[in-house]
């Protein structure tokens, strides 16, 4: 991520929000200018992951399983995006799972610019689990 410029700005000790942010530099600018499209979604490609893994524990096994970006402007400038998990969605997790089986919570982020404008969305599909010592006997 450092290479592609991405800078975490926050993360909150209890790992619900992370911001980060990547200005526009020369490593990470297109053909046409703008904001590297690959680099947009490398902003946001590890953060969900990152904190469910540690808001859950030790117990559970946490997995990227799918994503998909959209982008909806070009990027000019710097741009910025905040990653939250609340506590409904991980009450959410919490009972989906409780039997042992897998679930597949989908995560948006906003990628944005100084003004606000939306850049780009990003969808990200977890694959979350107790592990097996964990789960019941079936």
């Amino acid at each position: 991520m450092l290479a592609a410029g991405i800078r975490v700005t926050h993360i909150a000790r209890d790992f619900r929000r992370t911001d980060v942010k990547m200005v526009l530099r020369f490593y990470n600018r297109n053909a046409v200018g703008t904001q590297f499209g690959g680099s947009l979604y490398a902003m946001a490609d590890p953060f969900y992951m990152l904190m469910l893994m540690q808001i859950m524990g030790r117990d559970y096994l946490v997995w990227d399983k799918a994503a998909a970006i959209e982008f909806v402007a070009p990027g000019k400038g710097t741009v910025y995006a905040s990653f939250i998990i609340d506590d409904a969605t991980v009450a959410s997790i919490n009972e989906k799972t409780a039997d042992g089986s897998a679930y597949f919570p989908e995560f948006n982020v906003d990628i944005t610019d100084d003004e606000g404008a939306l850049i780009a969305r990003v969808r990200k599909t977890l694959y979350v689990r107790k592990k097996p010592h964990l789960r019941p006997a079936i």
